[in-house]
């Protein structure tokens, strides 16, 4: 059985300098002196990194001689956060950790002993130490995906595209896999701007990045490259797959009906479709796929094309 401390808070409001008296005395009462300049130095190695897992694993090492553990998680559902290092044990001591602005998750250290109430109220202790380095490491880590989200329809952005098209084509080069590139253009959405406005113009933009979303997969990569067009990544596909999903995609667009106020907003889109050689780069694969995008709009929009380089 795991021991029930799953509905206990860690609060950044016990660091109020009674609390901080208290927990200095309680740590050296029971580690000694040189347990507490332990306690106080995870606090100044603890603000040296704000990446949530280096935080963690850290935290996990510098604790292990005042509270031995077997493992230790943290999971933030909102957040999308779960790290984990270690192997879960039987007996568990798990907490909430929460600011004045936000939850930061619970975290839950585990090991084959039963943890005693002296040791837990260490670890309370303990966990104050991390509440703050925490928070900041979330928010940094929000302010980064924030910088490589298209703000409108939140799909990534094209600085996110740069990056993830060198990672991915190094990894196919790597591994021999197949990688593939759809580049997507609305048809016609300056009509829509023109008879119906910006507005009319950013929610035809949003219902079709939400279209593609509903058609890949989540291993797939949707990036809105700029204005009506965007850029599918698709790792470990090759031409036939990349080409059921252009179609795909491009029926899926055909039969939306796309409301803004009174009026169905009539969209369609052209996709070009390219697959990675050895010879191309980031650019290159992205070129052929934007050549073929081309290619289809003088075919009458509303089509697929697959780049002629690859055929």
């Amino acid at each position: 059985m795991l021991q029930p401390h799953g509905q206990h808070n860690i609060s950044d409001q016990i660091f109020g300098q009674s609390n901080l008296a208290l927990m200095s005395s309680f740590i050296e009462a029971e580690a000694g002196r040189e347990g507490l300049n332990k306690a106080l130095q995870i606090v100044s190695i603890l603000q040296t990194t704000l990446d949530i897992n280096n935080l963690i694993n850290t935290f996990s090492t510098e604790i292990n001689s005042l509270v031995p553990h077997n493992s230790i998680a943290l999971e933030n559902q909102s957040q999308h956060i779960e790290v984990k290092f270690g192997e879960t044990a039987r007996h568990s001591c798990s907490y909430q950790l929460v600011t004045t602005e936000q939850s930061l998750g619970q975290l839950t250290i585990t090991r084959n002993k039963k943890f005693s109430s002296n040791e837990t109220i260490m670890f309370e202790y303990l966990l104050c130490s991390l509440v703050y380095p925490l928070r900041n490491a979330m928010l940094y880590k929000n302010a980064l995906t924030a910088a490589l989200k298209d703000p409108l329809t939140g799909a990534n952005n094209r600085s996110a595209m740069n990056s993830s098209m060198i990672r991915e084509i190094e990894l196919s080069r790597r591994h021999g896999t197949p990688l593939s590139l759809i580049a997507l253009d609305i048809d016609y959405l300056k009509n829509i701007n023109d008879s119906y406005g910006h507005a009319a113009g950013d929610c035809a933009i949003k219902a079709v990045a939400n279209a593609v979303n509903d058609c890949i997969r989540s291993s797939d990569m949707l990036f809105r490259f700029g204005g009506e067009e965007f850029v599918v990544l698709l790792s470990n596909t090759g031409k036939r797959g990349a080409l059921m999903l252009a179609e795909r995609i491009r029926h899926t667009i055909e039969k939306l009906e796309c409301k803004y106020s009174d009026f169905v907003l009539p969209l369609s889109a052209c996709l070009g479709v390219s697959c990675y050689t050895k010879r191309d780069n980031s650019e290159t694969l992205f070129k052929k796929a934007d050549i073929a995008l081309y290619r289809a709009k003088s075919d009458g929009r509303n089509c697929v094309r697959f780049s002629e380089e690859d055929s």
